[in-house]
């Protein structure tokens, strides 16, 4: 598992490195300005520039996730929380819930971070609504965001079994994705016990 986490780490820096290049062809010098004062350097973008907020977001945000120990890394999370934002406030229904999933993550985070489980919920009945229930993800963000740190072993097992209930079928575009959700979700419940303590 170890390995694993270490090689898709490195494929999030690497998809991070890419969105930064992009973001410096859209908008000049904008690098150094993410990391000192992301919100003003973000300013000019607009609702034309949500997919590369986004990805950008999530590529940082799960390179974060997977580097929770590495303070190098955390350091820069309000860099990613910044182009959420503003992703959000530009478009908040873009790619069908996108970003309310990313915040599901991104508001699961211990409130030094910036997180707000009440906040999480918010965004994850917003996605569930936009998705129209063809996405597992809203389900498995939720799980492992909220209920784990909350310990509500209840509330976990509902959310995954919707996740496993959605029909791949439903968004052919998407398929892959929810397969792997799936299979997240089949892992999580097989592992329950070690995430529970009662």
């Amino acid at each position: 598992m170890a390995r694993l986490n270490a090689r898709a780490l490195k494929l999030y820096l690497r998809a991070r490195g890419y969105c930064l290049r992009a973001m410096d062809v859209r908008f000049a010098g904008i690098g150094p300005k993410l990391l000192t004062d992301p919100v003003p350097a973000l300013a000019k973008a607009g609702k034309a520039d949500v997919p590369l907020l986004y990805w950008t977001a999530a590529s940082w945000g799960s390179a974060i996730g997977l580097g929770i120990d590495k303070p190098d890394l955390v350091i820069d999370m309000p860099a990613v929380r910044a182009l959420a934002d503003r992703a959000l406030a530009l478009d908040p229904d873009w790619g069908n819930g996108a970003i309310h999933e990313m915040f599901i993550s991104l508001d699961s985070l211990p409130e030094a971070l910036g997180g707000s489980p009440a906040k999480a919920r918010q965004h994850f009945e917003r996605a569930v609504a936009l998705e129209k229930g063809s996405s597992p993800g809203p389900y498995v963000a939720l799980a492992l965001g909220v209920s784990v740190p909350a310990q509500d072993r209840a509330e976990f097992e509902s959310l995954l079994k919707k996740a496993l209930a959605v029909d791949p079928e439903q968004d052919p575009h998407n398929r892959l994705v929810t397969l792997v959700q799936q299979r997240r979700a089949r892992a999580l419940l097989d592992h329950i016990d070690t995430m529970f303590t009662k």
